[in-house]
Parts: C-alpha cells; structure tokens; sequence
C-alpha cells in the first residue's frame, strides 16, 4: 500500500525483525472476507477478524514480505494472546496514525491543499 494520504506513517516497527504496517480499505475488506469465511461460529469471528488482518499487516521488516500467507497461518502460527496483543497494537497505530474524519478544519485545508494535482509537478504544495 501507498502511503496514506491523511497518515503519517505508514509502518511501525516491532523491533523483532517485523513490522505491521497500515491497510488499505480494500485489504480490510479482503480480510472480513476471509474471516468470515474461516470462522464457522460467531463466537470465532473475531479471533479469525484478527488473524486474517494481521496475515496483511504483518510483515518482515528486511524485504517487507509477509510473515504469514494467509488468516489460517497466523492462527496455526501464534497463540490466541500473541493475535490479541499484535492486533490491539495494530489498531491503536491506525488511530494514531490515520486520522480519518477527526481533522480539523485547518488540518483538513492542509491535506486538501497538499493533494491537489498540477500539470507541472503531480500535486501543488507539501514537499
């Protein structure tokens, strides 16, 4: 995925040799998808919920491919604290991260500002 354009930083690094990085809209879909495919109870959804987010997420810090082929991998792979916890910091990164509908007005201004493309450059302003 590209670099959101409302995020700041698009990876955080776990500091084991992995990173978890931000999904796009589509890549959550793709994970619900999956989830919702493996779970066979609805008690199991969001234990499965997590292990497909985190088979996109999760990724080698070195050359950025994943740890983990698919949902059923991260659940074969880590236990249910090790998917609870690395999900929970995933999500707490994607808030901080990716403001979303938060902005300010100013801050919305800025984005828009630094988003808009022009004939000479691809997009006026930012950097």
């Amino acid at each position: 995925m590209s670099l959101s354009i409302l995020a700041g930083e698009d990876r955080m690094s776990l500091e084991n040799g992995m990173d978890l990085r931000l999904l796009s809209a589509l890549e959550v879909l793709q994970a619900r998808r999956e989830a919702g495919r493996l779970a066979r109870e609805d008690r199991e959804l969001a234990l499965c919920s997590n292990a497909c987010l985190l088979a996109r997420a999760l990724e080698k810090t070195e050359d950025q491919s994943p740890v983990f082929s698919d949902g059923r991998a991260v659940l074969a792979g880590l236990t249910v604290e090790e998917i609870a916890g690395l999900a929970a910091r995933w999500s707490a990164f994607s808030r901080e991260m990716d403001p979303g509908l938060g902005l300010s007005r100013e801050e919305l201004e800025h984005v828009k500002k630094n988003s808009v493309r022009t004939r000479e450059s691809g997009f006026a302003g930012g950097c």
